[in-house]
């Protein structure tokens, strides 16, 4: 997961709360904010998975969201 597809998939979860959870909820796992582990060059998608389990977002909806195209298999 590139950064533009994370912040892709936040928006397409989190619609108008997106930008409040990336700047000011604290993921447990990581021990600090979506931002701050972007900018501090943790994996997008380790930040994803944490936002997730922070947000209690379904399983079904954390694969592939934020891709502009299916994966070709």
């Amino acid at each position: 997961m590139r950064r533009s597809e994370f912040l892709r998939a936040v928006d397409d979860e989190f619609g108008g709360r997106a930008d409040s959870l990336v700047h000011d909820l604290i993921l447990g796992s990581l021990g600090r904010t979506a931002r701050e582990a972007l900018d501090a060059g943790v994996p997008p998608r380790d930040i994803w998975v944490a936002l997730c389990d922070e947000a209690d977002v379904p399983p079904t909806r954390r694969y592939g969201v934020g891709r502009l195209e299916p994966r070709e298999r």
